[in-house]
């Protein structure tokens, strides 16, 4: 073969300059039938195998490799011939040839007989469908390289997504995942389409049916929006959010974020998001943010109020006055510590009840085996065995961050009584953190020490001070007096007295 400029060459030398075609193979060093397939035609030819390349080694064994791989049709999925096996057949028969000849010569084989798969282009109505999907991606958050999950919600109309991520895919998260979009999108499509997610469906049934949650049922019943699932295996049903996927991965995790929390995270991502309605989809009339308007009067108007998303069951207090989730424990105020107790486990807290009373909160943990304290949970339990007080593990945690102060202040008691009333007198100073911030309870410290106040009631005194200022008196000036100002500076009059004598 002539490559396209050495072809037009040839037709210029024949057709414009008139030389002959023995001249023009001469000097193009090419053969004449060349030259006149150039001058023939100006299309530039493709080459065409037409006679198979010999293989040698090979050769012989092409029709077992044929054989074996029209009979994996009939085999169970899992127990078909694979390359490797079928070269060891092939081996066992004389093959003297490598392995990777004969991968190349079957992927051939199924490259020649796959056909390429096509769909059928969709169009969708405003404010009916909308597409749900997991994915994945990797966050940097307080510094700890974490596999994120990225719940992901595409309205299939304007395409405006929404986009969240969790630690993990629990049912909380999920739920939580579609109350925040609803409100993103500022309203609840007629139907929403799922992959067979286990914390939506509890048993593939026949065709399109699915025996799904109770507690999925429950919440699709507050929305008030239907559920369509995908055919096993078939994602592409559901193409609008798979590509949304790996769109939001793409575009909005890269570079990889680093964030102090996952509550920054997901203000970037819905940035994102809103940034998102900028952009017009290839073959669309109007950017996203527009369509979206258009599609707003058509969705479902959000109920006057949301579904709580956590997980609730019952909890046991240890003796260490702590409840267990997840091989985690929580803290639980010993004031408080009633033998049976309600977790709500939330995405990203988990809030610990009795009876309808929230006796504590904390942030969820994602760890295992971990214990998380709330300090303030044990001063009543210290208060009365001051003994414990250098062992017990809460106060010790918090020794590691709290203000320099505080030991200055503990040093200072404990070198005037130096007994467990110091410690008892130093935890109700802690025991001020209840109700007031933490930095004005260090500052208030700071300046008892300063007075030499060195007693609870001294800081509690300097809070009152710092957070209630005494306002200064303000001086009287010759300005603006009152009207009542010259009362006691008029002259005296004796006479009126002689009004008196006058009626005796």
């Amino acid at each position: 073969m002539i490559s396209v400029e050495k072809r037009e060459k040839i037709r210029r030398a024949y057709f414009v300059e008139e030389k002959k075609i023995r001249q023009i193979a001469r000097e193009f060093k090419c053969s004449r039938p060349t030259v006149r397939k150039a001058i023939a035609s100006a299309e530039l030819e493709t080459y065409t195998l037409t006679v198979p390349r010999p293989a040698p080694v090979l050769g012989p064994y092409k029709e077992r490799i044929q054989e074996l791989l029209a009979g994996n049709e009939q085999m169970p999925r899992k127990q078909r011939y694979t390359s490797h096996k079928i070269y060891k057949d092939i081996e066992a028969k004389g093959y003297t040839g490598s392995e990777s000849t004969v991968r190349g010569y079957i992927g051939q084989l199924r490259r020649e007989k796959k056909k390429r798969k096509v769909y059928i282009p969709l169009e969708f109505d405003p404010g009916i469908d909308a597409q749900v999907d997991w994915g994945e991606g990797l966050a940097i958050i307080a510094g700890e390289r974490i596999m994120v999950q990225l719940f992901y919600m595409r309205l299939c109309y304007s395409r405006k997504l929404f986009m969240k991520a969790f630690a993990n895919q629990k049912q909380e998260a999920f739920f939580d995942g579609h109350v925040q979009a609803f409100h993103h999108i500022q309203g609840i499509p007629h139907r929403i389409s799922y992959d067979n997610l286990k914390v939506a469906v509890l048993r593939i049934l026949e065709g399109r049916n699915r025996q799904e949650q109770d507690a999925f049922t429950v919440f699709r019943s507050h929305y008030l929006f239907e559920s369509r699932y995908c055919t096993p295996g078939q994602g592409h049903e559901k193409g609008r959010v798979e590509e949304g996927v790996g769109f939001g991965r793409r575009n909005f995790m890269v570079p990889i974020p680093n964030v102090a929390s996952f509550e920054e995270l997901n203000e970037h991502l819905l940035a994102q998001c809103l940034a998102d309605d900028q952009r017009r989809v290839d073959r669309q009339p109007v950017p996203i943010g527009e369509a979206w308007e258009m599609e707003k009067p058509h969705l479902r108007t959000l109920p006057a109020y949301d579904v709580a998303c956590c997980a609730t069951r019952p909890a046991t207090l240890n003796p260490y006055s702590q409840v267990v989730l997840d091989t985690n424990r929580y803290s639980v105020p010993v004031d408080k510590a009633y033998r049976n107790l309600i977790i709500k486990a939330y995405p990203f807290r988990v809030v610990i009840l009795h009876m309808d009373e929230v006796i504590a909160s904390h942030p969820r943990c994602y760890g295992r085996k971990q214990d998380i304290f709330d300090p303030l949970h044990y001063l009543p339990l210290l208060e009365q065995r001051p003994g414990a007080f250098e062992h017990a593990k809460p106060i010790r945690r918090w020794r590691e961050g709290w203000p320099p102060v505080y030991e200055r202040l503990l040093e200072r008691l404990q070198e005037q009584e130096p007994n467990g009333q110091s410690v008892r007198e130093f935890v109700r100073v802690l025991k001020l953190h209840h109700d007031h911030p933490a930095g004005l309870v260090a500052q208030a410290v700071e300046q008892a020490l300063a007075y030499g106040c060195i007693h609870a009631d001294g800081v509690e005194l300097c809070l009152h001070q710092l957070e209630n200022p005494e306002v200064p008196l303000s001086s009287l000036t010759a300005v603006d007096l009152p009207a009542w100002a010259h009362v006691g500076q008029q002259s005296l009059d004796l006479n009126c007295y002689d009004q008196l004598l006058d009626r005796v």
